[in-house]
């Protein structure tokens, strides 16, 4: 086999080429994450019942759902929350795997069985299935120089025009407004007045639903008509009512008993441009704005999705009115991004120092080039083993390329130097070559076997270990393969091309320079080696010392399944005491929030009121969350690691009379049920 590719350089090259230009379109086209797929896929049911408590939502929505719903296939488990403004969530949880789309067919099917058991008022207004990302990519928020504008013309805003862009850009799951919400009117009513004109809400009701609708009105003209009917139009008439005045003359009944006297919502109360629901407020670094939360969709690249919709959100910006503007507090993208490029730096830290490394040691710079050459065949090809089995770029293929430096070389540096052995005991090239491979054929083939045998059974972990390392474990399998078939096709033609005898007379001076250091050491390490095979106990009692220290810091050496990162934020989820009105809330938020944006390292400080973070993102007036941005990695001080952040943070949350708050490093995966557990007064 080596003597058919030495014959064939060109066939030889063409294989290298082949490889390195798949490799080359594959790392153009790979989706980039922070870590593999292993996020359980979620589908979410939403159901609204307009003025119901969460005990009336429980009892007539929760109930018939989950009856339907549990047990559907492939579920690990479901979670939900039914809440005072009449919402009911439900997030039904999938083994890892489990073909998102299919997914939420079955459970959609599952909730149009339960349908009909639902109130006529939550049928009307529809439940809602859909999957979804429980995590948040991106925060923006809009904010407004104009007193006039304030957050609930923001948030207003916010719905009309921009939710239904952003939603559908690629990749985006959810698109969710904070703030104050949507105008809506607002109709307060006098009991002791409605009571006079005996009524009651429900005839308001019933009256307003009656006169502010859009109807048919039909047309003029319209066959069958009599002959030489000129024109055909269509009537349109003013139907669903729009402004506080025409709600306030919405007639409610006629009083025969005072000459015919219509009674008018205004007779009984008044009528005012208002937001649709007080539940909630949005501070951005203390100030009212708006907030857009944007869902990935649970398979889709982040980084894409997060640069679509930024570029939609530019777009978008440029139609906002003039005292409006953006921005982009809140990033999960940032880190992905900055890790992602420190690993390419690592990358290519790595291969440059492997490459000086092979010239400082051959001394010969065309046996230099025969290894160098190997690299980003190797290294580019692997990209395209990772297309091939659908894997992405992540930290863990990084890493397994980065580790697989080190093994690709190892295999072209020895076909050198088993070369250059030959060549200088006088064969020529071709023989040399030729003589070499035969001897390192089966070695080759064996190390690189031993090498996949090694790394190939983590493939095979089961559950979330082997779901998390499978990846890491294939690519550097398959990269150990490609350095081997480079090894036995590319290297022995190089070899003959490229090897000289080397010429007789005096080494450079580096390489003078080099060997006077050098020397000593190898010198020193023979003696210890010959002393080590002559004193075999001492070897044994080194490998047992060895042995034992590792166990020693195996046993008090914490563990964890990934380690915690800097990713640049922070969160801080708040409760003050049970059946807290929201204002109260927002006080004791505005006091977290200033005590926290004089820390330094501190970017920015997001304050969502009336959202319990660790109930589902359930509406209660006693809770909120903070997400804190901090600044730049380059940005921070000494003592503004996120580590001297969180405590310092603790510190500071601590002397917060009458709430009880929990921080948290956000966790690199966020699909998984958390409990939490508060400790009065602090972290």
């Amino acid at each position: 086999m080596i003597r058919f590719f030495i014959d064939r350089p060109i066939f030889a090259n063409v294989i290298a080429l082949l490889i390195v230009l798949l490799g080359g379109v594959a790392l153009f086209n790979l989706p980039v994450t922070q870590y593999p797929p292993i996020t359980p896929p979620t589908v979410q049911v939403v159901a609204h019942y307009p003025g119901a408590s969460a005990q009336t939502v429980v009892n007539r929505i929760a109930l018939p759902v989950e009856q339907q719903v549990n047990g559907v296939e492939h579920m690990l488990y479901m979670q939900s929350s039914a809440t005072n403004d009449g919402t009911y969530t439900l997030n039904i949880t999938f083994a890892i795997g489990t073909d998102i789309d299919r997914a939420q067919v079955l459970v959609q099917n599952r909730v149009a069985a339960a349908t009909a058991l639902l109130p006529q008022p939550v049928q009307q207004l529809g439940v809602t299935v859909r999957k979804r990302s429980t995590a948040i990519l991106q925060i923006y928020t809009l904010q407004s120089s104009n007193p006039r504008h304030g957050a609930l013309f923001l948030s207003n805003y916010a719905t009309i025009n921009l939710h239904d862009e952003l939603a559908r850009v690629p990749g985006v799951g959810d698109v969710t407004i904070f703030g104050a919400g949507q105008y809506s009117i607002r109709i307060w009513l006098d009991p002791q007045r409605l009571g006079q004109q005996g009524l009651t809400p429900a005839d308001v009701i019933q009256a307003i639903q009656s006169q502010s609708r859009d109807v048919s009105a039909g047309q003029l003209g319209a066959p069958p008509v009599p002959t030489g009917q000129p024109y055909q139009m269509t009537i349109n008439v003013d139907g669903a009512l729009t402004g506080p005045t025409q709600f306030d003359d919405i007639v409610i009944k006629g009083d025969n008993t005072n000459g015919g006297r219509l009674v008018r919502i205004r007779d009984v109360g008044h009528c005012e441009l208002g937001a649709a629901s007080y539940s909630q407020f949005f501070d951005l670094d203390g100030k009212p704005a708006a907030g857009i939360a944007i869902y990935q969709l649970p398979d889709a690249n982040a980084l894409d999705a997060g640069r679509a919709v930024q570029a939609r959100m530019a777009a978008l910006a440029e139609n906002f009115p003039r005292d409006i503007t953006y921005g982009l507090p809140f990033d999960t993208t940032r880190f992905v991004s900055a890790s992602v490029k420190d690993v390419y730096v690592t990358l290519g830290e790595t291969g440059l120092i492997v490459l000086v490394v092979i010239l400082v040691f051959l001394q010969n710079w065309r046996a230099t080039l025969i290894p160098a050459t190997t690299v980003p065949v190797t290294i580019i090809g692997a990209f395209g083993a990772i297309y091939i089995m659908g894997f992405t770029i992540n930290l863990l293929t990084l890493f397994a390329i980065v580790l697989a430096i080190g093994v690709v070389v190892d295999d072209a540096i020895v076909v050198v130097e088993a070369v250059s052995h030959r060549m200088e005991a006088g064969l020529p090239a071709r023989q040399a070559t030729l003589d070499a491979m035969r001897e390192l054929l089966g070695p080759i083939a064996g190390i690189t076997l031993v090498l996949v045998s090694v790394f190939l059974p983590a493939a095979f972990l089961p559950g979330l270990t082997g779901q998390m390392y499978r990846q890491f474990a294939l690519v550097i399998a398959a990269t150990t393969l490609i350095s081997a078939l480079n090894a036995l096709t590319l290297k022995p033609v190089q070899s003959v091309r490229w090897l000289r005898t080397r010429r007789s007379g005096l080494p450079s001076p580096f390489s003078r320079f080099f060997n006077r250091l050098y020397l000593p050491l190898e010198r020193s390490y023979l003696r210890g080696a010959t002393f080590l095979v002559r004193h075999g106990w001492f070897s044994i009692a080194g490998a047992s010392a060895l042995v034992l220290a590792a166990l020693f810091a195996l046993m008090h050496v914490p563990t964890g399944f990934i380690p915690l990162e800097d990713q640049g934020y922070l969160l801080i989820a708040a409760q003050t005491a049970d059946a807290a009105s929201l204002e109260r809330t927002r006080i004791v938020m505005q006091e977290i929030q200033r005590r926290v944006a004089a820390i330094p390292g501190v970017d920015h400080v997001i304050s969502i009121g009336g959202v319990s973070a660790l109930d589902n993102n359930a509406s209660a007036s006693n809770a909120g969350i903070l997400y804190i941005t901090l600044k730049d990695w380059s940005a921070r001080g000494k003592g503004e690691d996120l580590r001297s952040l969180y405590l310092r943070l603790n510190h500071e949350l601590s002397g917060i009379p009458d709430v009880r708050t929990l921080c948290w490093y956000h966790r690199p995966f966020k699909a998984w049920v958390a409990a939490a557990v508060f400790k009065p007064k602090s972290c």
